[in-house]
């Protein structure tokens, strides 16, 4: 493989290293959005990721809810694979697991339906996860807290606008620069190639002139003798 084409090879890498890391399958802890508008849904996330991937593990997700003004938090979803259980009639029929969807969960997501402003306040997340290990057991418990507000019509935040912007931002240049590498690469490639084509010629033209001088002193010697053997019979 030419220098060119290992330089060509290094950036296509890097570039689809960095899409591919947007779409990799890993965990990654990521807080809640707090602000709903009344009327329609929201999805309260809780994300609480494994130590170690590869180890096998089992969990259970509860959500308890504090209105605002009140101390006490209540008990108001509890998810067990495969069953999901609302546990609070404020929410009946109003709460959907958007979690795992198996017993091993790391992502204890719910979703609530027709939002209203008796929803504002505090909501804890419980992981209650234990991680089989070869010589024992171990439980570990993990909670979440997501204060949310419910307003009658959403306001987007200054921060998300400028991070979606740049979001479009990042994508066209990178695919910008995608373009640029795969021109350079091409250009490389192509003059190398040119470049042995033409060293080929100028070797097969050399092969040649080589090849006529031989012949051509080979006939010489041939014409020297020749004239030799005359010029003996001659004499």
């Amino acid at each position: 493989m030419s220098p060119a084409e290992m330089i060509c090879h290094f950036f296509l890498l890097v570039f689809v290293s960095l899409f591919v890391s947007q779409c990799h399958g890993g965990c990654a802890e990521v807080d809640s959005l707090t602000e709903a508008v009344a009327g329609g849904g929201f999805l309260l996330g809780c994300i609480s990721c494994k130590r170690r991937e590869e180890v096998p593990a089992q969990a259970s997700v509860d959500w308890h809810f504090k209105p605002v003004g009140e101390e006490e938090f209540r008990h108001i979803f509890h998810y067990d694979h495969p069953s999901a259980d609302i546990l609070h009639e404020d929410f009946s029929d109003r709460l959907e697991w958007y979690g795992t969807q198996n017993s091993d969960i790391q992502t204890g997501a719910i979703f609530i339906h027709n939002v209203t402003f008796n929803d504002t306040g505090t909501y804890r997340c419980s992981f209650h996860r234990t991680i089989f290990l070869p010589l024992s057991n171990e439980h570990i418990t993990v909670e979440k807290e997501v204060e949310l507000s419910v307003v009658a019509a959403a306001n987007r935040e200054l921060t998300g606008v400028i991070s979606e912007i740049m979001m479009y931002v990042l994508i066209v240049v990178l695919q910008l620069w995608l373009i640029v590498v795969l021109v350079y690469c091409y250009k490389k490639i192509s003059d190398e190639h040119e470049a042995r084509e033409a060293h080929k010629a100028l070797k097969g033209q050399a092969v040649k002139i080589i090849s006529a001088r031989v012949k051509l002193h080979h006939c010489t010697l041939i014409l020297l003798t020749t004239t030799q053997l005359l010029y003996k019979r001659l004499i």
